[in-house]
């Protein structure tokens, strides 16, 4: 590979790898070659890359970075933003639910996640976690606008908006695995709603599904008090023993929230190498609390980043995520460095892309891995000037400096415009539901 050909070079800008040691390059860039990077480095390297074929890029100083991964997301709720509000997580559920089951169908979903999709790439977001009914619609869109997504069936035993009942599950599940199977755009992943939604019989119909199609498994776990208690009381057992105790937890588990979580259960989650995934500003919304991230990162435990859906924290934004993972710890433990601006960085890159299992292609700028990446626009009131590269991106980048996003080496943002959506389209479409959707919520 390190001899192949560049047909895409990308060169004057200041690269953050997103590796371990956080390395940094001034004045250097990449080089690509059929959707892949063949070489990183400053500029002088990049120079013998050069072809009278490539497409050479001057990104003007600009900040080159690999794209971010977004682990908990819920796309086709978008469709919701800011319907439901005031409320704690299991009355706020309640109420969406209402909303969700009035419209819900393949073609709403699929309007909802292109939305979602629109909003992540804009924001340099280059894979996603997203559980939403309809999965084959999340796929869809995702080939759509470019982006990588991991998804699969949900898992959920009450009646659900979809119209499926808890003994179609595991069918769907494995029904949808065959008819995508080495789909380019999906990342295989069964979607078990939560412990409180899901009965251990069918986490054990969830298990079964996961290794036989060598799956990722993502779960809503331990986000408030009263799940914990409901848990509990139903089974003898928190959520994360509970889950333990099903053989469900290992490093291709994604735990959404994790906010309620005692000394043990950290043990717990070090010792199987789940992954949990921080939605900060969702978590804060709801009045769910403030996961003990730095006590996750002391036991080693992995720790991501989500966004969740756009209906809990009325964006996508995983800058946000990315700056109240740098803060909100510090305030709360009174210690100015109780998580790292690198550490915040690593958890939307190189750390999402471990949870997703795709390290080895991407999450960071090093040859061998897809060409996923952004370029940042630092030179802003909000930012300049820039000491530390990797200061900014935690603390003062905003979704509004990512100018252009590549995908496999394709270009899907352009100076800020989408290149494959027509989000005027998709947003006619979703502010047509709206009479719809109130009427719902005034007939409940």
């Amino acid at each position: 590979m390190s001899g192949d050909a560049a047909d895409l070079i990308i060169t004057n800008a200041t690269v953050v790898v997103c590796d371990d040691a956080m390395t940094v390059i001034e004045g250097g860039g990449v080089a690509v070659s059929g959707g892949a990077i063949v070489n990183v480095g400053d500029d002088a390297a990049l120079e013998a890359r050069r072809t009278g074929g490539a497409t050479v890029i001057d990104a003007g100083g600009r900040i080159l970075m690999p794209g971010l991964i977004n682990t908990h997301c819920h796309s086709g709720n978008s469709l919701y933003r800011g319907l439901v509000e005031g409320l704690p997580l299991e009355p706020w559920l309640a109420k969406l639910w209402v909303a969700e089951t009035a419209i819900t169908s393949p073609e709403t979903v699929g309007l909802g996640a292109r939305l979602g999709y629109a909003e992540n790439l804009l924001n340099g977001v280059t894979a996603v976690m997203d559980m939403y009914w309809h999965p084959e619609e999340l796929v869809a869109a995702a080939e759509e606008t470019g982006l990588r997504v991991a998804t699969g069936a949900i898992f959920f035993d009450p009646p659900g908006i979809d119209g499926a009942t808890a003994d179609k599950r595991e069918a769907m599940g494995r029904g949808f695995f065959d008819a995508h199977k080495d789909h380019p755009h999906l990342i295989k992943t069964v979607c078990p709603h939560g412990a409180y939604t899901v009965s251990p019989e069918s986490l054990e119909r969830v298990r079964a599904v996961q290794e036989d199609y060598d799956a990722l498994l993502t779960i809503h776990a331990a986000e408030t008090r009263a799940e914990q208690a409901d848990i509990k009381e139903r089974y003898g057992a928190s959520v994360i023993r509970h889950l333990d105790s099903l053989s469900l937890l290992s490093p291709k588990t994604v735990l959404a929230h994790c906010v309620h979580l005692d000394d043990e259960e950290i043990d717990i989650l070090a010792r199987t190498g789940a992954t949990v995934s921080h939605n900060p500003a969702s978590n804060l919304k709801l009045g769910s609390g403030i996961a003990r991230v730095p006590d996750f990162i002391s036991a080693n435990v992995r720790v991501a980043l989500g966004t969740d859906g756009a209906v809990s924290g009325n964006d996508l934004d995983l800058w946000k995520a990315i700056r109240l993972a740098a803060i909100l710890h510090n305030g709360a433990r009174e210690d100015a460095a109780a998580v790292s601006a690198r550490d915040a960085v690593l958890m939307a890159t190189l750390r999402g892309a471990e949870a997703l299992g795709v390290a080895d292609e991407a999450g960071s700028l090093e040859v061998g891995k897809r060409a996923d990446f952004i370029l940042m626009n630092p030179d802003q009131a909000h930012a300049a000037p820039v000491f530390d590269p990797v200061s900014y991106l935690a603390y003062a980048a905003s979704h509004h400096d990512v100018e252009d996003v590549f995908i496999a080496g394709r270009q899907v943002v352009d100076n800020r415009r989408l290149t494959t959506l027509d989000l005027g389209a998709v947003i006619a479409g979703a502010n047509a539901l709206i009479p719809r959707l109130k009427a719902s919520l005034a007939e409940a």
